[in-house]
């Protein structure tokens, strides 16, 4: 099960026990955000797509949609969302449980310049029931990204 390879990988570095799993779904921005008593815009929600033959995983605010001008500036093409079986196949985690974290080798991260905004954010740990909390360096260092992105839009302001 994904939680349990998330898990894993949090072991690794002593954080296993900060893994939020919870009794309602967290599938959704707005179902996490109920189920952690946050601001939706802390959710930090994981996409998937396919630039080439390469997976690429965005990981954003819950506030912030992708912006198709600016996505294509930065990968040279246009969004192409994976569907749920390539999401579990290429990536490793099921849909609504898609995080940066113990992911299939070959996986791109990316972190879009939304989540700068936050000291915390809350990303999936592998299931559609769990999340973690950590700072925005937690982020960067345990998401293993490439780099920071600004692909995103609707959450200025």
């Amino acid at each position: 099960m994904s939680i349990e390879k998330v898990k894993d990988y949090f072991a690794r570095y002593g954080l296993q026990d900060r893994v939020q799993e919870f009794p309602v779904s967290s599938a959704t921005v707005e179902l996490a955000a109920a189920a952690l008593q946050c601001e939706p815009c802390r959710i930090a929600k994981t996409l998937s797509f396919l630039v080439g033959e390469t997976p690429v995983l965005i990981v954003a605010a819950g506030d912030a949609k992708i912006d198709n001008p600016k996505y294509k500036a930065q990968f040279g093409t246009k969004a192409k969302m994976l569907t749920p079986e390539q999401a579990q196949t290429l990536v490793g985690h099921a849909v609504g449980g898609v995080c940066p974290f113990a992911v299939n080798p070959g996986v791109a991260v990316y972190l879009d310049v939304s989540l700068r905004r936050f000291e915390t954010v809350f990303p999936a740990c592998g299931s559609a029931n769990s999340a973690i909390e950590l700072t925005i360096p937690e982020l960067e260092q345990y998401s293993g990204c490439k780099q920071w992105v600004d692909v995103c839009k609707a959450w200025q302001g």
